[in-house]
């Protein structure tokens, strides 16, 4: 494993007056999308003005895959693919060394369809209770403890379902609720929402009457009632987080069975997208409010600001826009050929638009017109991992390596 470090930050800009290693054990990015699963950042500290380049603090080679990096606890954890082995790592934010490192056989047969995107993992750890949850590309689901990296369970579901993992590879992300972990398991055509005990695997629910999609599911209260809302292989569903007991169903599919976006919680209600299904507004019992036909969503999740829906639509091969979250109304579109996906995040009055070019924007988030600050390259191979936005600079996922690039 190669490190290379960078020259030293210069210290123009505003940034938290912490020593490195109290800055770094603030971040707290346990899962996908962070803290809240809606691609809202924590409170961080960013440059007061925005440097022309960023420079490469280290950079670690870590293994293939679209798996985003997290964090909690002073570390980074990492879930790759070397060779045939799914490896999760834990990684010092402030060096880029590997403190633990646990590796399992994960063989894995790739769709021709989805070549391009090799072999994964595509999920994302998920960090609950002192421990690293991950689900493998092949529907592996391993429980891991963050300080040590020692194996608590593993569970593989080759005498439950046919098949493990869904046509492209399982790609949505766990979920930890109420002392469980929740995972969407098998194939599109045959699989269960699952929740288990967090700390021994035990079963504690499922629901079995869809597969799963490419989506995360997230967990609400709506109407009073706590909810676990995912996009499955044909529907958009609400299970009861206590017992998996169906709450509402909307029938829902897109062109090459591609279900894939996060829903976003408004309130006391859902945005909800899709490939060729535009984006809409249901409430908490799944029935819709608003439905904006023309401007969907692909692979690419959106954020959430004020009263204003930030993200990329596939149309005109990739615009990014704003939309009210209130009536569902297109505020603005930006130029076209974006790109084919992006990463979203947002911090206060500014959105982290990272695409699959590797060219992470800086943009402010305003319902009145596309404002770009600040384009920085920062990757020469694809990225469809969101970047970590720390008081340091960003931690970029490239396809094989990490990086930290410092302001």
């Amino acid at each position: 494993m190669r490190v290379t470090i960078g020259g030293m930050i210069t210290r123009r800009f505003l940034v938290l007056h912490l020593p490195a290693s109290a800055a770094f054990s603030a971040i707290d990015f346990p899962q996908w999308r962070g803290p809240n699963r809606d691609g809202v950042l924590p409170p961080v500290k960013l440059p007061g003005r925005w440097p022309d380049k960023l420079t490469r603090k280290w950079k670690i080679e870590v293994g293939e895959g679209h798996s985003c990096p997290v964090a909690a606890g002073g570390k980074l954890f990492v879930f790759a693919r070397q060779g045939d082995n799914e490896v999760l790592r834990a990684i010092d934010p402030a060096t880029g060394k590997v403190q633990w490192t646990s590796s399992n056989p994960a063989p894995y047969q790739m769709n021709p369809a989805a070549t391009k995107h090799r072999k994964g993992p595509k999920s994302t750890p998920t960090i609950a209770g002192g421990r690293v949850f991950t689900l493998g590309i092949s529907g592996i689901l391993s429980a891991h403890d963050a300080a040590t990296g020692k194996l608590g369970w593993r569970k593989e579901f080759s005498k439950q379902f046919s098949e493990t993992s869904p046509l492209y590879g399982a790609a949505m992300s766990p979920v930890a609720e109420g002392g469980m972990v929740i995972a969407h398991l098998g194939t599109d055509a045959s699989g269960a929402l699952m929740a288990f005990d967090a700390a021994t695997g035990a079963v504690r629910w499922a629901w079995k009457e869809d597969g799963p999609g490419y989506a995360s599911p997230v967990v609400a209260t709506l109407g009073g009632k706590r909810q676990v809302i995912t996009e499955t292989a044909s529907n958009i569903i609400s299970v009861g987080a206590a017992d998996g007991k169906l709450l509402w169903r909307i029938p829902f599919t897109t062109p090459y069975a591609q279900n894939s976006v996060t829903p976003v919680i408004y309130g006391d209600k859902v945005i909800l997208s899709g490939l060729s299904n535009g984006t809409m507004c249901v409430d908490a019992a799944g029935k819709t409010l608003w439905h904006n036909k023309d401007v969907g969503m692909y692979m690419n999740s959106p954020v959430l600001v004020g009263d204003a829906i930030y993200g990329l639509t596939n149309r005109n091969r990739g615009q990014y826009f704003a939309m009210s979250a209130r009536d569902g109304k297109l505020l603005w579109t930006s130029d076209p050929r974006k790109g084919d996906n992006a990463a979203i995040l947002s911090s206060g009055e500014l959105l982290f638009l990272l695409s699959t070019e590797g060219n992470l924007t800086v943009a402010k988030a305003s319902p009145v017109s596309y404002q770009p600050v600040k384009s920085y390259q920062v990757s020469d191979s694809e990225t469809w991992a969101h970047p970590l936005v720390m008081p340091e600079g960003f931690v970029i996922k490239d396809f094989e390596t990490l990086t930290l690039w410092g302001f």
